[in-house]
């Protein structure tokens, strides 16, 4: 854990890693609070038209100890690759806690994925069990002839498949305590595929002390969290490991309740319903889902709100979201960034005087982040490279599952590399320029699609937008964007020129773009990140079609 220091420079300086030669993430998440302090809340559930619903520790780890001992009579053994397809809710996180504590490996996977992409990762992964409700079981039905390795589905919702196992029926019929398998901290314990926006998807193994790397960074960009009356909620998918490292796991080890609300399509006024209802102190709350919550009006004036911070990951924040959030909602957000692989290695912290719009911040306590060139090399401050995270480092992943070229090609030497184009200016502070795969390259120019994006979204009609590379036969590229209007603006050629002369007249004659298309929605991964490489081949198909046109 950190301990509050009156600087970041000391905070930096005095941390020191502390990992234990055993550890598990199931008991350290449950039985040990429940140990001291059974009758302690550890998760709330937001219902819209009904009181809310509670579990204290001391049900978290009898509960867990009931379907661990129910899965490894079915014959779960540890290793074995468990997938958890379901929203937030309580037997979410009792599947989790179980299959950690059973040494097995947690598979989470998001109810938004369709047949293929849910195919893909259970048949990579080899599945041996699936816990999901109806609605994922739904979703199995058009792929479960596929899944040679699936043999046992448990069902937390009546299904009408005789196959399928009660979740409820099974905790109720294995009541007992567990003998949790006595791991060690490079032991497998979750695996969290990549978000695939720049190709398919890859399995990141993680081990259980995957849990403990996340504290520093966790506690940092929420100011020495847990304080009096700390309680946290995201809107965040717990299958992301933005929802489940960066809320739920590291939450539960300290003891702050986590807040789970029902899955549903990001609605902004619901999200300021829930942290009012709720009494949220603590929000992790994406860059997307934070510009959908501009549009409403007056929110602090209609919402009661005890916000004591907000952190946001995911994409680039921007100048533009930064300010709006200190101004409307009289916070400091602290942005903080990492990858699937490697999390919560860069941050900041209001508290402290660390945070800037535009950055996001600086290297957490206990991990070492630099800006390398192409052999590893360490650049001088203020030059762009690619963001790298040294290793041995905590919260590093093992590898990829089942793909040893993949892993050795994500190191150079002992930096891992993120494919993440980003600067470190003299203070120390590291501003993302994007991913080497999303740089745009017009008229010699390399531009970074952030800068962009967060000048796009200042604009008054603007709701959402990304910027990508269109290929121009005299330039290289152009910068195209394609932006989501707010309600009451409608697309005119007009609007377009106006956005156009917007980002121009802020940024630079390189830089705006010389294309805007209107579109209803971006394509996004389950963590809110637009996937620009369909809108780079949306552009390149587009500009074929020009071609042809032209003669």
């Amino acid at each position: 854990m950190l301990v509050e220091k009156p600087t970041y420079e000391e905070l930096y300086r005095d941390f020191r890693w502390d990992i234990p030669a055993r550890f598990n993430i199931g008991t350290a998440v449950s039985d040990a609070w429940a140990a001291r302090e059974p009758e302690r809340v550890c998760l709330q559930h937001f219902l819209p038209d009904a009181p809310p619903l509670a579990m204290t520790y001391g049900a978290l780890a009898a509960r867990s100890d009931a379907f661990a001992r129910a899965l490894a009579a079915k014959g779960v053994k540890p290793g074995d690759r468990v997938a958890i397809l379901l929203p937030q809710g309580f037997e979410t996180v009792v599947a989790h806690v179980a299959i950690y504590k059973l040494g097995a490996i947690a598979l989470p996977l998001a109810l938004l994925f369709g047949a293929d992409a849910l195919a893909f990762r259970l048949k990579d992964a080899g599945a041996r069990a699936v816990v999901t409700n109806a609605f994922g079981w739904q979703r199995l039905q058009a792929i479960r002839d596929d899944l040679s390795d699936l043999d046992l589905v448990v069902a937390t919702e009546p299904v009408d498949d005789a196959a399928v196992l009660s979740f409820h029926d099974l905790v109720a019929g294995h009541a007992g305590p567990f003998d949790a398998v006595d791991s060690g901290p490079d032991d497998p314990a979750m695996m969290i595929y990549t978000s695939g926006t720049t190709g398919p998807p890859k399995g990141a193994l993680h081990g259980h002390r995957v849990l403990l790397g996340h504290v520093p960074g966790f506690q940092m960009h929420h100011e020495f969290l847990p304080q009096p009356g700390d309680r946290i909620w995201t809107p965040s998918d717990w299958a992301w490991a933005g929802g489940l490292l960066n809320v739920l796991l590291p939450a539960l080890l300290l003891g702050v309740p986590v807040v789970s609300s029902p899955g549903q399509k990001f609605d902004p006024d619901m999200a300021y319903r829930i942290m009012q209802d709720m009494d949220v102190r603590n929000a992790f709350i994406p860059p997307t889902a934070l510009r959908l919550m501009k549009a409403v009006e007056r929110p602090r004036e209609r919402y009661r709100l005890n916000l004591r911070t907000i952190g946001s990951a995911g994409e680039s924040l921007g100048r533009e979201t930064w300010e709006w959030v200190r101004d409307t909602l009289g916070i400091t957000i602290n942005e903080f960034y990492g990858q699937t692989e490697c999390n919560i290695v860069l941050g900041s912290i209001g508290k402290l005087g660390v945070s800037r719009p535009g950055p996001i911040g600086k290297p957490v306590p206990g991990h070492v982040v630099a800006i390398i060139d192409g052999e590893g090399r360490e650049l001088p401050r203020g030059s762009v490279g690619q963001v790298a995270v040294r290793r041995p480092d905590p919260v590093m992943f093992l590898g990829y599952w089942r793909n040893e070229r993949a892993t050795a090609e994500k190191f150079v030497g002992d930096w891992m590399t993120t494919g993440d184009l980003g600067r470190m200016d003299a203070e120390g502070y590291v501003t993302f320029f994007g991913r080497d795969d999303d740089v745009i390259t017009s008229s010699g120019y390399r531009i970074g699609p952030s800068e962009i994006e967060d000048c796009l979204a200042g604009h008054p009609a603007v709701q959402l937008a990304a910027a990508i590379g269109k290929p121009d036969p005299v330039r290289t590229e152009i910068v195209k964007a394609y932006v989501v209007l707010r309600p009451g603006f409608p697309p005119s050629p007009a609007l377009a020129a106006e956005i156009r002369d917007w980002v121009k007249s802020r940024l630079s004659m390189h830089e705006y773009p010389r294309e805007v298309a209107f579109v209803d929605h971006l394509p996004l991964t389950t963590s809110g990140k637009v996937i620009r490489h369909l809108l780079r081949k949306q552009a390149a198909d587009e500009g074929q079609e020009d071609r042809r046109a032209a003669g």
